[in-house]
């Protein structure tokens, strides 16, 4: 089997990752995609391997060469697809809709007037999101027609064509956290809580970690959650609302694992590495020619 781990840098994850498959046995080549250039109509070695687990942080380069690598007929984890929709607030919001799976209330303008509207038919307080981003970066809270009036011109005149897109969420009322499930290979593998006294509980804004056990109902939703995407491995997480229940809020395609392991007690690394083991495997057996055995007598 050959396996690879793409990346755009090396950070604990990656590492992690490698050593992992190289204690199966399986030690990955570490590509670094900054040096790689495709020729769509050359495949050259890269069909030599059985997987390819993107790790790049940046999202263009991660969509571009998974893209390439499927058209070449490589497998990738994740699927260039589960990338395209996980990436992008409002494909992920409108497939947990489709497939009917609980989520907070959405809007969407591209206008700045009408994104007024859209602030106004979810209700104050509501949250304004880009529709890519990660770490919690650019969320605000606006709590009246003021906020959301300044917040919308900024945007409009401050913000990349991105930001042009008016993506609003209702805001949830949680109790003081938000909740993170590990998905691997469909199954929910681990769970932390992060908990801030700020309403945005991300961990890159100071929310503090705690392990949590998956009970039946969490570990349901995460399965439905990962498979309307088509993701090998996602981080999904989850607001508790005091009316609904558990909502999905975002999924996450590349996730950061490294301050999750001891947190909660799982070894989120080597069942990932596991996973990747197991697709690999099953690809180079089906590139393994069989021959049938010769007849004694038949015919030359």
């Amino acid at each position: 089997m050959r396996l690879a781990i793409l990346h755009t840098r090396l950070r604990t994850e990656e590492r992690l990752l490698a050593d992992a498959l190289t204690a199966r046995g399986c030690t990955p080549d570490l590509i670094d995609l900054r040096q790689v250039v495709f020729d769509i109509e050359r495949p050259e070695h890269w069909p030599e391997y059985d997987l390819v687990l993107d790790r790049s942080v940046s999202l263009t380069a991660s969509l571009t060469t998974t893209r390439v690598l499927e058209h070449f007929g490589v497998r990738c984890i994740n699927p260039a697809e589960a990338i395209e929709i996980c990436s992008d607030k409002l494909r992920a919001s409108m497939a947990l809709v489709a497939a009917g799976i609980a989520t907070p209330r959405v809007t969407v303008a591209t206008d700045a007037d009408a994104a007024l509207t859209a602030v106004e038919a979810i209700g104050y307080p509501a949250v304004l999101k880009p529709t890519v981003g990660s770490w919690g970066r650019l969320l605000a809270r606006v709590n009246d027609r003021d906020a959301a009036e300044a917040i919308i011109e900024h945007r409009a005149t401050l913000g990349s064509v991105n930001h042009h897109v008016y993506y609003v969420q209702e805001h949830v009322d949680k109790p003081g956290r938000d909740i993170r499930v590990f998905v691997v290979g469909g199954e929910p593998i681990a769970a932390i809580v992060r908990t801030s006294a700020h309403w945005v509980t991300n961990t890159a804004r100071g929310a503090k970690a705690a392990g949590l056990s998956i009970d039946r109902d969490l570990a349901d939703l995460c399965r439905r959650a990962a498979r309307c995407v088509n993701a090998d491995v996602v981080a999904i997480d989850l607001l508790e609302c005091p009316r609904r229940g558990y909502l999905v809020s975002e999924l996450n395609h590349s996730m950061e694992f490294r301050n999750s392991i001891d947190t909660s007690g799982v070894d989120i690394p080597g069942l990932v590495a596991d996973h990747a083991i197991s697709i690999a495997r099953a690809n180079a057996d089906r590139r393994t020619p069989t021959h049938s055995p010769t007849l004694v007598g038949a015919a030359q």
